[in-house]
């Protein structure tokens, strides 16, 4: 999604179009760290279930391990003039103990499942702590729609 527009949204249309994003969009940058190693970013398929964001890596991944060693992460839509920035923390679940309508809603939705592949794969579920959204300069103040797991609209 592109968009040009300068003037500001009321921050309940920027949840709204926030949630949409979220709701259809494929993919999200997942940011994680290892006190040893450092940053790591990678693109995942994600999807969202209304209160958290799924995702799944290889579990011998450094995205896998990061998460692992420290569950903190930060989470970005693809788009920069339209951005969503997500923070949380990373909860771990092995192929073989994710909850089976999580890891069914997101074979449905990309027609793929992990739990039937060679390897072992890591289901990550993140419940947003804090989102940031905003639409060039104009929304940069105020552009915080959620506190503390709280949407603010």
């Amino acid at each position: 999604m592109h968009t040009t527009e300068t003037t500001r949204r009321p921050t309940a249309e920027r949840k709204r179009d926030t949630l949409k994003r979220l709701a259809t969009e494929r993919d999200i940058w997942v940011s994680t760290a290892h006190p040893e190693h450092g940053p790591h970013q990678v693109p995942l398929w994600f999807r969202w279930d209304g209160r958290a964001v799924w995702m799944c890596t290889g579990a011998t991944s450094v995205t896998a391990r990061n998460a692992r060693e420290e569950p903190r992460v930060r989470l970005a839509l693809p788009d920069t003039h339209d951005v969503v920035l997500l923070q949380g923390e990373a909860e771990c679940f092995p192929d073989q103990d994710v909850p089976a309508d999580a890891a069914e809603a997101y074979t449905a939705r990309f027609r793929w499942d992990p739990r039937t592949e060679e390897g072992s794969f890591l289901y990550l579920r993140v419940t947003p702590t804090a989102v940031r959204a905003w639409r060039g300069e104009p929304e940069l103040r105020g552009r915080l729609l959620m506190r503390d797991g709280a949407w603010l609209a």
